[in-house]
This record gives C-alpha cells, structure tokens and sequence, in this order.
C-alpha cells in the first residue's frame, strides 16, 4: 500500500469531514451527454453523503469543458487550492492528445510533467492526490484522438512512480467492449453518447469504478446496486431498440 492508500484510508476511518475537489474536463464536468441524467461526481455525491452517511463531507466539481492539464496548472488556485481540499481526483488526457485542434500538438512527455506537477502541487496542499485514465474513444469518429491511449498509459506510468491512487477508467472502457457482439470494434457503445463523452451509463461505470478503488460504499449500497444494474443493462441493451 502506497503512502497515499495508507492516508486515504486514513481520512475515510477518521470520521473527520472530508472535502472532495473533482477536477478535469468535459468528462468530469459531466453536462449534456448524461441527456439529464446524472453524471459520475453526482453519483459519488450521493455515495458518500448519503450511503455512506458522510454528511459533513462536501464534494466539488470544479471541471470545465474542453480544458487540459496545462489549463488547470494555470488555474490551480481556483480549480483545487480554494477549496482547501483534502481529496482531489483529476481525469484529463482526452483533450490534450488531439492532434487536430491544438497549435503545437501537445507531447506526451509535456502531459505526463503537467501530470506530475499537478500531483506535487496537490500534495503541497496537504491533500491525496487521485488519477483517473480518461475513457476509450470511438476513434473512427474521433480519428484526432489516436493517442489517447499513449496518453492514459503516461497518466498510469505517473502514478506508479509516484505512488498515487490510479482508476484506470480507460481500462475499465476497454474491458467492456469485449464480448458484448460483433461489429463493436473494439468501442464501447453502451457506454458512450458520442464519440468520446460517456453517457449516462458511461458514467455509472466511472463512479463504479472511482468508489471500488477509494473504496467508499460497500455490498448494502442501493447506489452501488443501481449503477451496476445500469451498466448491466448497456452491456445486454433492448433488441430491438425502443
């Protein structure tokens, strides 16, 4: 267990209030593609206060569309500082690997430093750190987005050299494609609104896969239950469809 497992742990077994900052970009700011359903940082706000009955806890979506991990450095203070957090998750990538829409592209190398100076700053604050991969893309409508994966796995090779919390939602995405019929090509339908923006199910999956690592909620969760149950159903959809 790494020193930030441990302090999270920590935290969760104290009873003290937590504040949680989620931070990144359209994925986590989470508007639109839900088509009014929750997104996951709702879903989790509902798992902490209320499952897990953590009511003096608060939770913080400071993500904006369409901005990078370099965009966030640039607004630290008001996207994580100022809210003297003691928790802050970030999903990025999956606007910093177009190779497309930005002049110069943005390296690899550039993004996993940006990455690693978000996690000393976060640190620097006193607060855990926690990376989450971004989702898989149907590269075949988002050709500019080719590099996500090398993108994800620069987010996953900061958090093993220092040791921070990962969720690797972008394994997690990849996984469920497979077996779910012909024609997927390697994209998660269920789990997707467009191109790259998770749907509502999509981000039943994130929470998912955010509270198993954090390890909040446990087998009597009735929103455990309910997110499973929702991607349960994107795996097998109705045929024919509605």
């Amino acid at each position: 267990m790494t020193d930030d497992c441990a302090a999270l742990r920590g935290l969760l077994a104290s009873g003290a209030p937590v504040t949680w900052v989620f931070t990144g970009d359209s994925i986590t700011h989470g508007l639109i593609h839900t088509r009014g359903a929750r997104n996951h940082v709702d879903h989790l706000h509902e798992l902490i206060r209320g499952d897990a009955g953590r009511v003096q806890d608060a939770v913080i979506n400071t993500a904006i569309t369409g901005w990078r991990a370099d965009l966030i450095l640039g607004d630290f203070d008001r996207r994580v500082a100022h809210w003297r957090p003691d928790v802050v998750t970030l999903m990025i990538g999956t606007n910093d690997c177009t190779t497309e829409w930005l002049d110069p592209v943005i390296e690899v190398s550039a993004f996993a430093a940006s990455i690693a100076e978000f996690v000393r700053r976060v640190r620097a604050l006193g607060a855990v750190p926690v990376l989450q991969t971004p989702p898989t893309v149907d590269l075949l409508h988002a050709p500019d987005r080719a590099r996500i994966g090398e993108f994800a796995q620069a987010i996953r090779d900061v958090a093993a050299r220092e040791g921070v919390v990962l969720v690797d939602q972008y394994a997690a995405f990849a996984d469920f494609s497979v077996g779910t019929g012909p024609g997927n090509e390697g994209v998660p339908w269920g789990l997707l609104d467009d191109a790259f923006h998770p749907s509502a199910a999509g981000h039943a999956l994130l929470a998912l896969g955010w509270a198993e690592v954090v390890g909040i909620g446990d087998a009597g969760s009735l929103v455990l239950a309910e997110l499973a149950a929702r991607v349960a159903v994107a795996r097998h959809p109705q045929w024919p469809p509605v």
